[in-house]
C-alpha cells in the first residue's frame, strides 16, 4: 500500500508565522491535520532580520503545530516575500540537435536551465522561471510543445528574482529549527494557488495579498502568470498611522484597526465614538471612529494605487490583456471591512474576497477558511506536488527510536534557544528519518529547482 503524502507548509509572515500540516483525502481536497501560529518578531516588511527571533518564532508554530497534528514535521515548503523581490520579462531559444524527435521533457529542461544562467545584478538570484509561450520553428502560442516535432525551441519566460542573502537568511533560519527546506515559493504565487480557480486565471485576474509588512500581486492571463510584484506596505503601516494619528500604543492600534476599523469613512457617523483605557490610572481616550476611518482610508488608498500603477503596467487596458476576473483580494488585510468596494470604486475593476476553502475539505476549521491563511495553504498543496512526505506520526517516531541508534552529530544541531524539553527530544528522529529518506529523494530525477535548493543547503553547510 503506499503511503499517503503528508505535506508541510511554512508561511514565514512579518506580523505571524505559520505552520500547516495537510494532506489530501480520498476526494482530492486538502485535510487539514494541524496548524500552528506564532507572532513573527524578527522579520520586517517579509525579510528576515533577527535570526535568533525568527527560529524561536518558528521552533514555536511548529511545535504548536506537531501537537495539534500528532506528526513530527521534518522538512517544509517555505514562502518568499520581501521588497527585494522583482520580476523581469525574458525571451530564449535552443536549437535542437535532432529535429526529427519529438520535443521531450529535458528539452523544456535545457531551456530552462539556459535562463537560470542569466546575468543577474550583484547580490541577486533567480528563484522562479516560469515559461509563458513557446514557439516551435516560429509557429507561436503553443502551450503544450512536448510530443511536437520542430528544430527550434523558443519560450518567452516570467522571471522572479530576489536577493540572495535574504534567501539564505531564509534557509538559514530553517536549518536552525531542525527543519530541512524541501522548497522555496513565492508567496502571491502560494495565495494564487490556494484562492483562484482556473477559469479566473484563464479569463484574466489580478490576486492582491495584502499582508502585514508588505502586499503582494499576481495576475494571471490565458492561464498563464504574467507579472508578479511586492509592495513594501501592508496592514501594519495601518497600524502604525492609526497610533501615531490617535496617539495610542500599537497594542490597542491593531485591536481598534480589527474591531472598528473600516476603509470607507462615509460609513461612520460623526456621534460613533470608541473609549480606550488610559495608561496606568490615566483618563479614558475617546476615539472617533469616523477619525479612525478616515486615517485608515488614506493609507489603504495609497497601498491600492501603488498596486493598480503594477497592473497598468502590464497592460490591462490592452483588449488582448484584459482581466475579465477582475481583482481577487486576499491576506489579513482584506478582512478590513468596506476595502473591496474601496478597491472596485479605485480600479473601476469587479472585485471580490478570495478565501481558501475552495480546495479545503468540507470538515475544515473555519478559522483555517479565512484569508489570512491563504498563503499557507497555498504553500501546503505546493508542497503535496512535490509528493514528499514531510511529516511522520508520533508512533513511528517512537518505533524508529528502539530501532535506528540516533547518530552523534544530531545532539550538535539542537538549537540552544529552544525552550520546548520535549521537541528536543523530538529533534533526533526529526534528523535519522531525514538521513534515512536521502536514498529516495536520490532515486527521484532531480529538476533544477531541487539542485537549487541543494545549492542553499551547501551554502548552509559550508557557512558552518
Amino acid at each position: 500500500m503506499e503511503k499517503e503524502s503528508i505535506a508541510v507548509g511554512l508561511d514565514i509572515g512579518t506580523t505571524k508565522i505559520v505552520a500547516m500540516i495537510g494532506k489530501k483525502n480520498e476526494y482530492g481536497k486538502l485535510e487539514i491535520l494541524g496548524v500552528g501560529k506564532s507572532k513573527s518578531l524578527g522579520v520586517a516588511r517579509g525579510v528576515v532580520n533577527n535570526i535568533t527571533q525568527t527560529i524561536q518564532s518558528i521552533q514555536q508554530a511548529v511545535h504548536e503545530a506537531e501537537v495539534n497534528s500528532g506528526y513530527v514535521i521534518k522538512d517544509v515548503v517555505v514562502g518568499i516575500a520581501g521588497q527585494h523581490i522583482r520580476s523581469i520579462q525574458h525571451s530564449d531559444y535552443i536549437s535542437r540537435n535532432n529535429p526529427e524527435e519529438v520535443i521531450s521533457e529535458n528539452d523544456i529542461d535545457l531551456l530552462v536551465n539556459q535562463v537560470h544562467k542569466l546575468a543577474m545584478l550583484p547580490g541577486e538570484e533567480i528563484i522562479h522561471v516560469l515559461p509563458q509561450e513557446f514557439k516551435i520553428d516560429g509557429q507561436a502560442e503553443i502551450k503544450e510543445p512536448i510530443g511536437m516535432y520542430g528544430g527550434r525551441l523558443e519560450s518567452s519566460f516570467h522571471v522572479v528574482v530576489g536577493q540572495a542573502s535574504s534567501i539564505r537568511n531564509v534557509g538559514r533560519c530553517i536549518k536552525s529549527s531542525g527543519l530541512d527546506l524541501s522548497g522555496l515559493t513565492l508567496e502571491p504565487l502560494a495565495s494564487a494557488d490556494a484562492v483562484l480557480s482556473q477559469e479566473e486565471k484563464e479569463a484574466g485576474v489580478a490576486l492582491i495579498d495584502i499582508g502585514g509588512g508588505t502586499t503582494d500581486l499576481a495576475i494571471f492571463k490565458d492561464g498563464i502568470i504574467r507579472h508578479t510584484a511586492v509592495i513594501p506596505f501592508g496592514g501594519n503601516v495601518i497600524t502604525e498611522d492609526i497610533k501615531e494619528g490617535c496617539s495610542i500604543i500599537e497594542k490597542q492600534a491593531e485591536l481598534l484597526k480589527v474591531k472598528f476599523g473600516s476603509a470607507w469613512p462615509g460609513e461612520n457617523k460623526d456621534n460613533e465614538i470608541v473609549s480606550i483605557p488610559g495608561l496606568r490610572g490615566r483618563e479614558p481616550k475617546e476615539i472617533s471612529l469616523k477619525n479612525l476611518s478616515k486615517i485608515i482610508h488614506a493609507r489603504v488608498v495609497e497601498i491600492i494605487e501603488q498596486v493598480f500603477t503594477e497592473i497598468k503596467q502590464y497592460g490591462h487596458e490592452d483588449p488582448r490583456k484584459k482581466l475579465i476576473a477582475g481583482i481577487v483580494l486576499t491576506g489579513g488585510g482584506a478582512q478590513l471591512q468596506h476595502i473591496k468596494q474601496l478597491v472596485e470604486y479605485i480600479t473601476g475593476m469587479d472585485t471580490r474576497i478570495g478565501y481558501p476553502n475552495e480546495h479545503l475539505a468540507g470538515n475544515s476549521d473555519e478559522e483555517i477558511s479565512s484569508p489570512l491563511y491563504a498563503t499557507a495553504v497555498g504553500l501546503v498543496m505546493n508542497s503535496i506536488r512535490n509528493n514528499t512526505q514531510s511529516a511522520i506520526p508520533f508512533n513511528q517516531v517512537e518505533v524508529e527510536k528502539v530501532v535506528a541508534p540516533a547518530p552523534i552529530q544530531v545532539q550538535r544541531e539542537v538549537v540552544v534557544e529552544n525552550n520546548y524539553e520535549e521537541e528536543i527530544v523530538q529533534e533526533v528522529p526529526r534528523k535519522i528519518e531525514s538521513e534515512k529518506s536521502v536514498s529516495t529523494e536520490g532515486r527521484m530525477k532531480k529538476s533544477f529547482f531541487d539542485k537549487y535548493i541543494d545549492k542553499i543547503k551547501e551554502f548552509l553547510d559550508n557557512a558552518e
